[in-house]
């Protein structure tokens, strides 16, 4: 039995998806009944025993990084005799600045996972083709969308990727104390995603791009943390973050290429109509 925390999200789910087609046991740790291929475990990363509960028979655990008493849900993982941690950490890791609130916990739930004692594999995606989705709501009122870091080039990743690879690195050998660097196969500034998904929908769309400081307020008002807004703001407007380079690691796991963003368009295209 494979289990799989942040079932609900995108990384989470698209395992859940790739473990159930694959035929391999899942079970999703939720906080709430909902409908995946999976056996439902009611649970919270923020609450150790709540997974500890949904441990029995597991011998694999997919974990998301950032949650309250890791420590001790790792100690619960490690007792109950699980075989392999994959934890979705994040290229925020490597910027290793403890000064940066979100480095700073991908930095120490990596720095758990190796103390853990139980083997491991971590995945330091770049940053999620499906964050294009937050475009959806601007694309179903006109043809414009607007947002923040235009000269900023992405190799943003499938969350199916991100899966494949996790699901790999759970259920083969060879994975145990590595450290995945995850993109996709080109690097794209926003502009040039608006362009590819106006493909996909048959539209002549238009991108606009923020200022920094409108960046800055547009993260505020949507209610971030003004230490989280800081942080992203350090990352792509001062350019602490660099996640423009091309990695081979998608196919070097799997055995074939990265999805590329026209395929993820293409996928996801119903989502922006």
């Amino acid at each position: 039995m494979i289990l799989v925390t942040g079932a609900t999200g995108n990384a989470g789910g698209a395992l859940v998806r790739t473990l159930a087609e694959a035929g391999e046991p899942v079970r999703a740790l939720v906080r709430r009944q909902v409908e995946l291929p999976a056996e439902l475990a009611m649970g919270d990363l923020n609450d150790p025993e709540s997974v500890a509960g949904a441990l029995d028979g597991v011998r694999g655990v997919f974990l998301m990084a950032g949650y309250d008493r890791m420590d001790e849900t790792l100690a619960a993982v490690a007792r109950a005799g699980v075989q392999h941690v994959v934890l979705l950490s994040a290229s925020a890791a490597e910027a290793a600045d403890l000064g940066n609130p979100v480095s700073k916990y991908h930095v120490e739930s990596e720095a758990l996972v190796r103390a853990s004692g139980v083997p491991w594999t971590v995945l330091r995606p770049r940053t999620f083709m499906s964050n294009t989705l937050r475009w959806a709501g601007q694309l179903r009122s006109g043809d414009v969308v607007r947002d923040s870091w235009p000269g900023v080039a992405v190799a943003t990743v499938d969350p199916l990727d991100i899966a494949a690879v996790a699901a790999a690195s759970l259920l083969e050998k060879g994975h145990d104390g590595q450290v995945y660097g995850l993109t996709g196969p080109r690097a794209l500034r926003p502009a040039d995603r608006v362009a590819v998904l106006g493909a996909a929908l048959g539209r002549r769309l238009r991108f606009e791009g923020l200022t920094d400081a409108e960046a800055r307020a547009e993260m505020l008002d949507g209610g971030m943390p003004e230490a989280y807004a800081e942080a992203f703001y350090g990352f792509f407007a001062r350019g602490e973050l660099d996640e423009s380079a091309v990695l081979p690691t998608v196919e070097q796991v799997t055995g074939r290429p990265p999805r590329t963003f026209e395929q993820w368009a293409a996928a996801n295209a119903d989502a922006f109509r």
